[in-house]
């Protein structure tokens, strides 16, 4: 079994003329992973010892310092190389016996050495089990079919550390990350992440062994940012945390990553109390039983010094310096990781050699590719937890700790977080001392808006805005969309700043209203009275003043009349199509009758008394060929073809008037002003002929006078129809329909009661008016008074 421990490690990168290996043991100490380094001899030895795992099989294993992810190749080739010499990749070996000597490697910690090493072991299917490359680029097994890790990746990190952050309601976070794969891979799965959340990134940057950390504490401090996301090595996590102390850096909220959340130096370091607080992820404390033992009986050997020695020991490092009990307290990260990772291999190769409870199938040669069949398939279980690895390579098993450094320089387990069976994230916030001596500090870049406000982005984060009140007809709903204030339905409304919406009141007049009974009745009233006068004038139909008011014309006029009053009924109840058409049809049809037969009437008593003598011949004609009736024929079909054109194409339909009253709705009708204007026209043209010819006869004699009846009712008729309009345009409530149908009822009555009603009472009271004679009487002194 190979193995592959960061001993010693390049601090800062060297540049060489040519390729030049490095000598390990000159370079920085990391006595963390000299630890995992013993606990993997450990675990070797305990896996031989065992009676059931392997059973009379000798595990061996070659672990070298990998101090280097670009000059420490000495050890991988060795790993790799067959009789002491390295096959070519374009002579591929036939002879399965020719492999390398290793049948699995533990191995290497980080994730930029990982990606270095792992092409080499990947060509023969070597397993190349990591117990801290977390970069999410191994989860593709199209690149690394033999690489499997018992360190959940870079994806679940991110997952517990955003918990977090949600947990607590932060905001406005920055995120410092190593420089190198594992940093830049944490970066892009923390962005993908956090892209459907409130969280803003307002702050990112790579650190190295160049990084200007006075410049860098400056910009974070200018943008106000309360919380800062370590992604980064041990190593690179203590230079960091030193440089804030060093640069008076306070007030923060330092959010550890795995990599170095137990770490042993830095909670005790001086001044670490006045930077903020800290929190870390990492992963669960095993207690593995009989460690410490081995560390006492390792270093109770002599120190070795020649290579003979070096070769019985099993052990080359010049870690002397370390104590049994220095040792034992170094940070405990990526313990079972790597235990776990030696006893997945010592597991799938008891499985791959058929081992029984005593003893292994002898015959059976084993090759690195049936160790990795064997890991894809195990399921054991290691003090409690099962050890178990998805399709990706990736543990099924493990969960996280959430640790607060306490002031007594420990860290402190104040919470943690399941992946299995479901996500559960648990913190004790009561065990959290914060540095504001209170409760969780914010970290916000704008402070939330009000109930009934709209965030209005201000820059390129969402977090930072500008708070708006939502108008009236809007709401706000923050669950859905805190940026935009959302328009209620048309069946509802609402008020400033509202947060949600009510339903509209809906209004209309019914039938069984007060002033529609009224109105109703009126239009009753005038069919009975219509009919009335109808009757009378065909009884009197020989007398004069019946002939004079038009004759036969009278019982056309009478009976437009009684048709218009048709409209007046639709106007009450809730409107439909049909309604709404004859709302409007049969006034503007047969009132158009009404008002020919009037422009008519005028034309012929102005015709009688002026024309007449003056242009014999256009009399004559007018006689001959019955003109009037030719102008009411033609008015009346030509107004039928308007509404025929407009009513087609644009015809009137129920309506939902929403704009003059936010919490009501009224019921209407909706006429197309290209339907009507038409139709419109066509009445005010006869309305103003029949007041031009009615005008010009008002000097004719005072008892005989019609034109003076007719001017007085087309006069009140236009004041009906403005005082109408006038209410239209400033008052738009549900009577304004009820004010409509008034408009028509007066309209009608006009004619009915100012030009027909008159005559009736002379017919009634005064029959001595209605003779022959006395017409003829009054003809006869308007003709002498017009020739003096």
């Amino acid at each position: 079994m190979g193995g592959l421990f960061d001993i010693h490690n390049v601090i800062s990168a060297a540049y060489f003329e040519r390729p030049e290996a490095i000598q390990c043991s000159s370079e920085h100490q990391v006595p963390s992973s000299y630890r995992r380094l013993q606990l993997m001899r450990f675990s070797v030895e305990e896996i031989n010892n065992s009676s059931s795992l392997l059973p009379n099989v000798s595990l061996g294993y070659d672990i070298f310092d990998h101090c280097s992810d670009t000059r420490n190749f000495p050890g991988l080739l060795n790993l790799i190389s067959v009789n002491d010499s390295i096959q070519p990749w374009s002579e591929p070996s036939k002879n399965l016996s020719r492999v390398s000597k290793v049948i699995a490697v533990v191995g290497p910690f980080s994730s930029t050495d990982t990606m270095t090493v792992a092409p080499l072991f990947m060509v023969d299917l070597i397993p190349l089990v990591s117990y801290g490359a977390a970069s999410s680029a191994f989860s593709e097994k199209a690149k690394y079919p033999s690489f499997m890790r018992t360190v959940f990746s870079n994806k679940d990190v991110i997952e517990v550390i955003v918990k977090i952050i949600l947990h607590f309601n932060w905001r406005w976070v920055a995120f410092l990350r190593s420089d190198n794969d594992f940093g830049n891979d944490g970066l892009d799965m923390f962005m993908k992440r956090i892209k459907d959340t409130d969280i803003c990134l307002a702050y990112t940057k790579g650190l190295d062994y160049k990084t200007n950390y006075s410049k860098m504490f400056k910009q974070i401090e200018e943008q106000k940012i309360g919380i800062i996301i370590v992604f980064v090595t041990k190593l690179t996590a203590e230079t960091l945390i030193k440089s804030a102390i060093k640069l008076n850096i306070t007030n923060k909220v330092w959010i550890a990553g795995d990599t170095w959340s137990l770490n042993k130096k830095l909670p005790k370091e001086k001044g670490i109390k006045n930077i903020g607080t800290v929190l870390g992820v990492s992963q669960p404390v095993v207690s593995i039983p009989g460690f410490s033992d081995f560390i006492y009986s390792t270093k109770s050997q002599t120190t070795c010094e020649s290579a003979e020695k070096n070769m019985f020991c099993n052990q080359a490092c010049n870690c002397s310096g370390l104590s049994a009990e220095d040792i034992i307290a170094l940070d405990p990260s990526y313990s079972f990781p790597v235990y776990s990772a030696v006893y997945a291999i010592a597991h799938a190769l008891h499985n791959a050699l058929q081992c029984g409870i005593d003893t292994c199938n002898d015959n059976i040669t084993v090759y690195p590719h049936m160790v990795l069949a064997e890991l894809k398939k195990l399921n054991f279980t290691l003090y409690n937890q099962s050890i178990e690895f998805d399709v990706n390579g990736d543990p099924k098993f493990g969960s996280y700790s959430i640790v607060f450094w306490n002031h007594d320089g420990d860290a402190e387990e104040i919470g943690f977080f399941k992946f299995q069976p479901s996500v559960q994230l648990v913190i004790n916030n009561s065990k959290i001392q914060w540095y504001t001596n209170g409760d969780a500090p914010s970290a916000l870049c704008s402070s939330e808006c009000l109930d009934g406000y709209e965030k209005k982005q201000n820059g390129i984060h969402k977090c930072c805005f500008n708070c708006e009140i939502c108008p009236n007809g809007t709401y706000i709903n923050i669950t859905e969309d805190p940026y935009r204030c959302i328009n209620c339905k048309e069946s509802e409304w609402s008020t400033e700043g509202s947060t949600s919406c009510n339903l509209r009141t809906v209004e209309y007049v019914p039938f069984t209203d007060s002033l529609a009974i009224l109105i109703t009745f009126g239009a009753v009233s005038l069919g009975a009275l219509t009919i009335a006068v109808s009757v009378l004038f065909a009884i009197n139909y020989q007398t004069p003043i019946v002939r004079s008011a038009g004759g036969p014309m009278c019982f056309l006029i009478l009976g437009c009349l009684s048709l218009c009053s048709l409209s007046v009924y639709f106007y009450f109840g809730k409107p439909t199509a049909s309604s709404c058409i004859l709302r409007f049809l049969p006034f503007l049809l047969f009132y158009t009758v009404c008002l020919s037969c009037f422009v008519v009437r005028s034309f012929q008593i102005v015709c009688i008394f002026k024309i007449a003598a003056k242009f014999p011949r256009l009399y004559s004609w007018w006689m001959k060929y019955h003109g009037q009736w030719l102008i009411i024929t033609v008015a009346f079909v030509t107004q039928a073809f308007l509404l025929l054109i407009g009513y087609s194409s644009f015809p009137p339909k129920p309506y939902n008037d929403t704009f003059w009253y936010p919490d009501k709705i009224i019921l209407t009708c909706d006429i197309d002003l290209k339907a009507a204007f038409s139709s419109v026209i066509l009445l005010v043209l006869l309305c103003a002929l029949c007041f031009i010819f009615s005008y010009m006869g008002k000097d004719l004699p005072k008892n005989y006078n019609e034109a003076k009846a007719i001017t007085f009712c087309l006069l009140l008729l236009i004041l009906t129809w403005i005082i109408f309009t006038t209410e239209y345009m400033l008052y738009h409530s549900k009577y304004i329909q009820t004010l409509n149908a008034l408009a028509v009822l007066s309209s009608l009555y006009c004619f009915l009661l100012w030009y027909f009603l008159p005559k009736c009472y002379i017919i009634i009271f005064q029959p001595q008016k209605n003779t022959a004679q006395y017409f003829q009487g009054l003809i006869q002194n308007y003709t002498k008074t017009m020739s003096q």
